[in-house]
C-alpha cells in the first residue's frame, strides 16, 4: 500500500486512524522486541493497520503460539490480510478481544502489543478498549503501545498517558525516542501484577 493510499484511509476512517504514515520498521522492530513474544503463547495485537506490526510479530513469535490482530478500518484489513496471510486478523474493534479471544479457547493472553491512535479517542473508548486489555492479559502479562512525541501535550494523549493507562496497571516504563520513525515515537510498557 502506497502512502498517498494509507493517508486515504485515514481521512475515510479518521476518528479511528491517528497515522499519517504507516509505522516504520524500527518501531515494529523495538516494540516486538520490547514484547519478549518468544516467550508469550497467546499475542494479541490491537490495531493491524496494513500489517507493519503483524509481518514482524509473526517473524519472531514462538512457532507454536497463538496470535489474534483486531482492525475496524475495511480498507486496512483488506491489505493487511494480503500483506500477512497466515495471520488471524479479525475486522471488530479491540474492546470486543475478549470475546474472539475466547472463542478461539483462550481466557488470557499473555502479550498486546497497541498501535491504536489513543489520542483520536474520546475518555469512553480509551476506557473500553484499555478495560478490555486488563481483563484478557494475564497476570505477569504485559501491553504495549506507543505514542507520537507530541501525544503527551494533546488533551486526548495527556488523559491516556498520564491519567488512563498508569490507572490500571502497575508499572508503565516509557522508551527512549525512536527517532526513525515518522513522527519520531515512544514505546510504553505497561506490566500487569
Amino acid at each position: 500500500m502506497s502512502n498517498l493510499t494509507f493517508f486515504e484511509g485515514v481521512l475515510k476512517a479518521s476518528k479511528v486512524t491517528g497515522a499519517i504514515a504507516p509505522s516504520g520498521k524500527a518501531l515494529a522492530e523495538k516494540i516486538t522486541d520490547m514484547a519478549e513474544l518468544q516467550d508469550a503463547r497467546v499475542i494479541v495485537e490491537f490495531g493491524t493497520g496494513t500489517g507493519a506490526f503483524t509481518e514482524v510479530i509473526l517473524r519472531k513469535k514462538h512457532p507454536e503460539a497463538h496470535f489474534i490482530s483486531f482492525e475496524v478500518n475495511p480498507d486496512f484489513v483488506k491489505e493487511a490480510r494480503k500483506r500477512c496471510p497466515d495471520a488471524k486478523i479479525i475486522e471488530d474493534s479491540a474492546e470486543n478481544a475478549g470475546a474472539h479471544l475466547k472463542e478461539a479457547g483462550f481466557d488470557h493472553c499473555d502479550v498486546i502489543v497497541s498501535s491504536l491512535p489513543w489520542t483520536c479517542f474520546d475518555a469512553e473508548l480509551q476506557d473500553n478498549i484499555l478495560n478490555s486489555a486488563y481483563d484478557i492479559i494475564r497476570p505477569g502479562g504485559r501491553f504495549l503501545t506507543f505514542a507520537y512525541f507530541m501525544s503527551p501535550y494533546m488533551s486526548n494523549g495527556k488523559r491516556f498517558l498520564r491519567g488512563k493507562l498508569p490507572e490500571r496497571f502497575d508499572n508503565v516504563v516509557q522508551s527512549r525516542h525512536i527517532w526513525l520513525n515518522i513522527p519520531p515515537c515512544t514505546v510504553f510498557i505497561a506490566d500487569k501484577h
